[in-house]
């Protein structure tokens, strides 16, 4: 069997970086999707030199389908299949506003990045899997988002991800009979440099407001991510995988 190849949106940065990084060590070719930072792309290039046979870059943003599609032509020419498609990026808005105050543009952005480009994404990819009969198709959400729970001035961004744990589940029922599955992984707290850090790391400094006692990690993303892409997790499909140490995220603040 040829190696494995994973295709993953934003992958130079924060907890791609480390999904990546793990992927390279764990033997799978990667072609890493990244929207701008050329400078970024330049430092793991010379990071993962040791990879640089199993890694390709492609420059492309995610609200652009043709980019979309660029993305996946660029992977099947230089590896020839897609076994694994992460859907790593999505925007988020940072400031805390209610519905009525969003802007149109703000609106359309999260609802095209989270949930539009899975769709263009996945509507390209799973043919390619479908004649391999092997596919494992990561998405990210958050804590509790398989139940729609409203969450306070965050409402664009949960309604896009809603939606996109709908779009995993159906894929999921819809696939496995062609050995596809298709898994949402909901992010706990995992902050600033934390999202490229090592468990080890975290356990070094405790951190009271989580229950198991340290603060999430990239490492941690990653671990769950290598389960789920397995050949032998095909039992493991239309799950929402909460990664959260036990922390109550969705309602941390309440107004």
């Amino acid at each position: 069997m040829s190696v494995r190849h994973a295709v993953i949106t934003a992958g130079t940065k924060g907890l791609g970086k480390k999904v990546t990084e793990k992927l390279l060590k764990e033997g799978y070719s990667v072609t890493v999707n990244y929207r701008t930072d050329e400078k970024a792309k330049k430092v793991l290039e010379k990071e993962w030199e040791i990879h640089e046979n199993k890694v390709q870059f492609v420059k492309g943003d995610v609200q652009n389908k043709e980019d979309l599609s660029l993305l996946k032509e660029e992977a099947m020419k230089r590896f020839g299949r897609i076994d694994i498609l992460i859907l790593n990026a999505g925007p988020y808005i940072f400031e805390r506003k209610a519905l009525a105050d969003y802007e149109e543009e703000e609106w359309e952005q999260m609802i095209n990045g989270n949930l539009n480009s899975a769709f263009h994404m996945m509507r390209q990819v799973i043919p390619i899997m479908r004649k391999q009969q092997f596919g494992r198709i990561i998405t990210y959400g958050f804590q509790g988002v398989d139940h729609s729970p409203g969450w306070l001035y965050r409402a664009a961004f949960a309604a896009s991800k809603t939606g996109l744990a709908s779009l995993t589940k159906s894929v999921a029922i819809e696939e496995a009979s062609n050995g596809i599955t298709a898994n949402m992984i909901c992010p706990g707290e995992i902050l600033g440099e934390m999202k490229e850090n090592d468990i080890e790391k975290a356990r070094e400094a405790k951190d009271d407001k989580t229950p198991v006692g340290r603060s999430g990690t990239g490492e941690d993303i990653a671990r769950t991510v290598l389960f789920l892409i397995d050949d032998n997790a095909d039992m493991l499909t239309g799950s929402i995988v909460e990664v959260t140490g036990g922390l109550d995220v969705l309602h941390k603040h309440r107004s």
